[in-house]
C-alpha cells in the first residue's frame, strides 16, 4: 500500500515537533492523506514507544526502495537504566488530534438504546419540592431501579432520536447529555441523592445512569482504514446546523455492529446531481465526488461519533461515508 501513498508536494525533509502539534497535523506536512502515516512509519527499535511523539523530536522523511519512510530521531543522552517499573510521561506526548475538539463528546454526550432509556430511573424533583435543582450540594428525589450497590450516577437530559435514513423504521438510539452527577444519600422510593457536580439545572424527568468509573480522554488514536468495505451516512451534526465544517463532530449510522472502531478513517462522498446530455437530451446521473475525511473517535452499538478532519467542499447531513 505504501507504493500508492502520495507525498505532500510541499513536504519538508525533516520537521521538529513543537508543543501544540498533533500527529495528524504533522503528517499533513509530509503526506497528502495524513491518516496513512502508520503505513510509512519506520519503527525505531532503540526507542521504547515510537508511537508517542514529544516536543523536540525530529520527524525525518527518507526514501527506502523507492517508497517514502518517516523516521523518528530522538536526540537525547543515553542513560543506562536498571530493570524496574517506570512511568512513561504519556501526558506530555502530542495527541493524534486536538483533544479540545472532542472533549465534550467523550465526557458529556452519549447514545443509549430505547430500552436503556425506558428502564433508567428518573428525577422526581428537588427535596424542597421544586421541579428544578441548580447548584452543587442540593438534594433531589429519584424513582426507579436504584440498587444500593450503585452509589454514583450521571444525570442526563434526553436529546435527538437517531433513525437510520436507509431504514426509516429502525431506531438507532437516543442522544443523551450528562448535565450533572450525584451520589446516593438514602435509598428508598423515592431515593435521595446529593448533587456533586452540575453543568446546568436538573429538571424533573431527567434520567439517571450509573457511573462505573471515570472515562479518561483518549488522545492517542491510531488512524486506519476499516478492514472491510463499509458504507453509511452522516445522520446528524451537533449544534443544530446542516453544514459541517472542519473539526466539527458528526453522528454516523455505523457502529460496533458494522465493525467500526475508534481510529477508523472514512471518506465522505456527495451525490453530484445530473447533467443533460446535449446529444441525446437525457439526464445523466453524475458520479459521487469525494468531499472530506472523517476520524471515528467514539463508537456505540449502532452509531458512532466522528470528527471531520479535512473537507474540500461543504459537507451535509445524509452525505455518504465509505472506506477510503
Amino acid at each position: 500500500m505504501a507504493q500508492a501513498i502520495a507525498l505532500n508536494p510541499n513536504h519538508p525533509d525533516r520537521y521538529v515537533v513543537v508543543e501544540g502539534d498533533t500527529l495528524w497535523a504533522i503528517s499533513a506536512r509530509f503526506l497528502r492523506d495524513p491518516w496513512r502515516w502508520p503505513e510509512v512509519w519506520q519503527t525505531n527499535p532503540q526507542i521504547a514507544n515510537p508511537h508517542l511523539i514529544y516536543p523536540g523530536d525530529i520527524i525525518a522523511l527518507e526514501m527506502q526502495d523507492g517508497k517514502p519512510v518517516l523516521r523518528l530521531q530522538r536526540d537525547r543522552n543515553v542513560v543506562k537504566l536498571s530493570p524496574r517499573m517506570r512511568k512513561l510521561p504519556r501526558d506530555q506526548a502530542i495527541p493524534t488530534i486536538d483533544p479540545d475538539a472532542i472533549r465534550h463528546f467523550l465526557k458529556r454526550a452519549s447514545v443509549v438504546s430505547k430500552e436503556e432509556l425506558e428502564q433508567a430511573p428518573y428525577v422526581l424533583g428537588g427535596v424542597a419540592k421544586r421541579l428544578m435543582a441548580g447548584t452543587t450540594g442540593e438534594r433531589i428525589y429519584a424513582r426507579g431501579k436504584l440498587p444500593e450497590s450503585v452509589t454514583r450516577y450521571g444525570i442526563y437530559r434526553t436529546g435527538e432520536l437517531y433513525r437510520n435514513p436507509d431504514e426509516e423504521r429502525e431506531v438507532l438510539g437516543r442522544e443523551v447529555t450528562k448535565i450533572a452527577e450525584a451520589v446516593m444519600e438514602k435509598p428508598g422510593d423515592p431515593a435521595t441523592l446529593l448533587i456533586t457536580d452540575i453543568d446546568r439545572e436538573v429538571r424533573a424527568g431527567d434520567r439517571l445512569l450509573p457511573i462505573t468509573g471515570r472515562q479518561a480522554l483518549n488522545e492517542y488514536y491510531f488512524p486506519r482504514s476499516p478492514k472491510t468495505e463499509t458504507k453509511g451516512r452522516i445522520i446528524s451534526v451537533f449544534d443544530g446546523v446542516s453544514l459541517v465544517g472542519q473539526y466539527q463532530s458528526v453522528v454516523l449510522n455505523l457502529g460496533r455492529r458494522q465493525g467500526i472502531e475508534t481510529g477508523h478513517v472514512l471518506a465522505v462522498y456527495q451525490a453530484n446531481g445530473t447533467m443533460k446530455d446535449p446529444t441525446t437530451g437525457q439526464e445523466i446521473e453524475l458520479p459521487e465526488e469525494r468531499a472530506g475525511t472523517l476520524l471515528v473517535f467514539r463508537t456505540f452499538d449502532k452509531v458512532s461519533y466522528a470528527l471531520l478532519m479535512k473537507s474540500t467542499r461543504p459537507v451535509h447531513v445524509l452525505d455518504t461515508v465509505r472506506t477510503p
